[in-house]
């Protein structure tokens, strides 16, 4: 192959490794494919990725801006509740789950696959009958990639699954965490919403930094969840106030961000409603009266908007869900359509607040960019987007970076409770961002000068400015839990 820009084929592969050589020739669940157009088994190759941004984007660190990652020392226990079974199954139990269901895996079944009391190397037949059907979605490839990377082995089988059993104990050791992502995913620091309290104060606080929930202030309110810690006894809106206060004076310098998933329940259309008129509704809520579905949103409005001041306060980005929801059979589309419209009103109450909108707004992603272009303190984070759809988010990512200032963009968050699927969500990223610039510099929307100097913006930079990552690492350095 001739050289372009000094940059040959053969120097790509060896300069990009394994995931880099993956995502240059296009792959199949983690299996280079011969790299040829049209192929005869009907994969598309990535005959279009440019060689020399495939290298610069395999070899650029990653922040990683959304997870939900357990602590390290949870895993090694297998202390939580959501590590049902310390076994390869775990990388399935996230995400994954959900297309087996949705692909018609009966719940005894389910259940068996993720139970501890099932030997690992038996799980195999509980799915083997759905695993075609869904082995090719983001979430599968996901895994494959993790598996192919972590335990070496290209496609998961009655023949590999005892292999991926014996490499699934090697892998999960103290110092677990920052080879697979640091040394592995090369990401530089992950943003994580902790779902089992507000804030967790971590073990290791400048790789897992935190976001500080806000959900449990406003919905609800989560009375024990975050009004017990604080020692406040509430018995009026003011002290739900200084309940919020407290939880921010206490970490608001710590956490990098806040982050609310209150989309699952309702829409992101939060009117300022002042004090006074939901004084008596917090009472009522407060003696477990039964609110209407206007006092409810009446008095989630209100406590939202009094977090959300806290957090431009704190100078904290708040980060919202938007968009496609977790999980099966349990989706209102006609509410998530009105997100990206909502999200603008958000924007233009309160200019001071940089509001980051979570997961595209996927499948509703066009409004999102419009709100994105328009407004200066609406920014996109494509955290999971990857894995819902592969394909939707690089031709989201592409026609962001046409449409929109390309420093309101961050391109990736594995959005994970198990750490090893976040290495092949990441590698799905990459090759997505390389995708897309190279077909935005074939199709001759950008120079490729111009899309190699994106690179470092949209896979880390954004992240450092938008979050104050400098300044947090600085503190979290230092940081000594109480």
């Amino acid at each position: 192959m001739a050289q372009k820009n000094g940059v040959s084929r053969r120097q790509t592969l060896q300069g990009v490794g394994l995931a880099g050589t993956a995502a240059f020739l296009g792959t199949v669940g983690g299996v280079p494919v011969k790299a040829a157009t049209g192929a005869s088994d009907g994969v598309t190759t990535n005959a279009r990725v440019h060689p020399a941004i495939a290298k610069r984007v395999f070899e650029t660190p990653l922040i990683d801006t959304h997870e939900h990652l357990l602590e390290e020392k949870e895993r090694l226990a297998a202390s939580h509740p959501r590590v049902q079974a310390d076994d390869w199954s775990l990388l399935l139990n996230h995400y994954l789950n959900s297309d087996l269901l949705v692909a018609g895996m009966p719940k005894d079944a389910y259940d068996k696959f993720f139970s501890k009391d099932t030997d690992p190397v038996d799980k195999w037949r509980q799915i083997e009958p759905y695993w075609p059907a869904v082995k090719n979605t983001g979430y599968a490839q996901a895994v494959r990639f993790a598996m192919r990377q972590l335990y070496d082995v290209d496609e998961l089988s009655a023949a590999t699954v005892k292999k991926v059993q014996m490499a699934y104990e090697r892998t999960r050791r103290a110092g677990f965490y920052r080879r697979i992502l640091c040394e592995l995913g090369k990401i530089e620091s992950c943003q994580v919403n902790y779902l089992a309290r507000p804030f967790s104060e971590s073990d290791m606080p400048t790789l897992l930094m935190q976001d500080l929930s806000i959900v449990g202030m406003f919905a609800g309110p989560d009375f024990k969840g975050f009004g017990k810690p604080t020692g406040i006894e509430v018995q009026s809106l003011a002290d739900w106030h200084r309940v919020i206060d407290w939880w921010f004076d206490k970490y608001g310098k710590y956490a990098v961000a806040v982050k609310s998933q209150n989309a699952y329940s309702r829409d992101i259309d939060y009117e300022q409603v002042p004090a006074e008129k939901v004084e008596g509704i917090f009472k009522k809520r407060l003696a477990n009266g039964s609110l209407t579905a206007e006092e409810r949103k009446a008095l989630e409005d209100h406590l939202f908007w009094y977090a959300v001041q806290k957090a431009t306060e704190c100078k904290l980005p708040v980060k919202l869900h938007t968009g496609y929801y977790a999980g099966q059979n349990g989706m209102p589309l006609g509410r998530l359509s009105h997100n990206a419209s909502s999200a603008t009103d958000l924007c233009r109450k309160a200019p001071e607040t940089r509001f980051v909108f979570m997961h595209i707004c996927y499948p509703y992603y066009e409004e999102l960019l419009a709100a994105a272009k328009n407004y200066t303190n609406a920014y996109v984070d494509m955290c999971w987007s990857w894995i819902i759809n592969p394909v939707a988010a690089k031709d989201f990512l592409k026609k962001f970076l046409v449409t929109v200032p390309a420093n309101k963009i961050l391109t990736f968050g594995g959005d994970y409770i198990p750490v090893e699927p976040v290495l092949g969500h990441a590698t799905i990223a990459r090759r997505g961002i390389a995708l897309a610039l190279s077909e935005l510099v074939e199709e001759g929307w950008l120079s490729l000068s111009d899309a190699m100097d994106l690179i470092d913006p949209i896979m880390h930079n954004n992240a450092r400015q938008i979050f104050n990552l400098s300044e947090k690492t600085r503190i979290l350095e230092n940081v000594k839990w109480t």
